[in-house]
């Protein structure tokens, strides 16, 4: 699974998030890169919460 899918199965707009915050997207990457999803999940879930709250991933009705 890579970051991008990552944060789509989260509803977290990436590049959205990636615009707004280069430097978290980028050490975040990093990170889920060197662990597990869940282990991932389970170390910034609160900041994951944060971050679906101000980057929403928006889906279209086509």
């Amino acid at each position: 699974m890579s970051f991008s899918d990552y944060l789509a199965d989260k509803k977290i707009d990436g590049p959205q998030f990636q615009q707004a915050e280069p430097a978290v997207y980028s050490e975040w990457a990093a990170l889920f890169e060197q662990m597990h999803p869940d282990s991932f999940t389970v170390q910034k879930k609160f900041l994951i919460n944060a971050l679906r709250r101000r980057y929403m991933l928006r889906l279209s009705d086509d």
